[in-house]
């Protein structure tokens, strides 16, 4: 970039910055959130890069606003971050995006939903599970999952016997399906899904966009992926997401697979230092 002839005189005149002098290590540094899924991506990949990306979340934790944006459930969650090797996050995402909640580990609730949140969530609801269920029984293909989400339903789909047009009964319903990795069937609230809710939560916290990355793998992290922050589809992801992303700006296409791929994006948009790359300051 060029720079402006008449600058020279005009920079006798400024004021020098409060920061001048201070190292790297000294400067204020911006938080930064990681927005990542879980199965395939936070918690896939080599155990040697899990390790190596839970080093630098807990290294750097005053300035990691670290969420998991899961399809899991809330006591997944606590299993999974009870041994201390997995980071607790600070936040939750969770059941496909129709969960929003602060993380409170060790506490009595470590799990609170952010009631102003999902108060529109559960407004385009309206308690229809079992509205789902009914409409869904004895359809062939789907295998209704045995935990009792709160504004969900979801179901286990075996392709070789799944027929397309069970959609439409959910549509008819003014609610959505999203099938991830022709495996998984879950029927959310009309708009609802890891994306629009990944952002409405952005939006509370008054988080900057440009300081977010978003991590996934499979269709159910789509939304995620195209909602505007700079993202990551990570090695291996599933090839609908890969040809549904296309050319999505600031979507970087890992060659790493899982954490890996995450400290590979990490890198590459130089968000915070990682032992893959050069270091950057966060």
């Amino acid at each position: 970039m060029s720079l402006d002839p008449t600058a020279c005189s005009q920079s006798s005149q400024t004021t020098t910055p409060a920061d001048a002098g201070m190292s790297e290590t000294d400067r204020p540094r911006e938080l930064l959130m990681l927005a990542t899924d879980l199965d395939g991506t936070f918690l896939g990949g080599t155990r040697e890069d899990r390790s190596e990306l839970y080093r630098v979340i807990k290294a750097h934790r005053e300035v990691v606003r670290l969420v998991f944006v899961t399809g899991r459930d809330p006591e997944f969650v606590i299993g999974l971050c009870a041994d201390g090797f997995v980071p607790w996050p600070d936040l939750l995402v969770g059941d496909v995006g129709t969960t929003i909640a602060t993380v409170h580990p060790g506490s009595k609730t470590p799990i609170r939903p952010i009631k102003v949140l999902e108060a529109e969530i559960a407004e385009r609801w309206q308690d229809s599970g079992a509205v789902v269920r009914a409409a869904l029984e004895g359809v062939q293909g789907l295998s209704l999952q045995p935990t009792d989400f709160r504004y969900r339903v979801s179901y286990d789909l075996d392709p070789g016997c799944f027929r397309p047009q069970t959609v439409a009964i959910i549509e008819a319903l003014g609610l959505d399906v999203l099938i991830s990795d022709n495996r998984f069937f879950d029927v959310l609230p009309k708009g609802v899904s890891k994306g629009p809710s990944l952002r409405r939560l952005v939006a509370h916290l008054d988080h900057p966009e440009h300081r977010v990355l978003a991590a996934g793998d499979t269709m159910n992290d789509l939304s995620m992926l195209t909602a505007g922050f700079k993202a990551v589809a990570v090695g291996g992801s599933e090839p609908r997401l890969i040809e549904a992303i296309g050319q999505t700006p600031m979507v970087h296409k890992a060659n790493a697979t899982g954490a890996g791929g995450i400290l590979e994006a990490l890198d590459v948009f130089a968000l915070m230092p990682t032992t893959k790359g050069s270091l950057h300051a966060i």
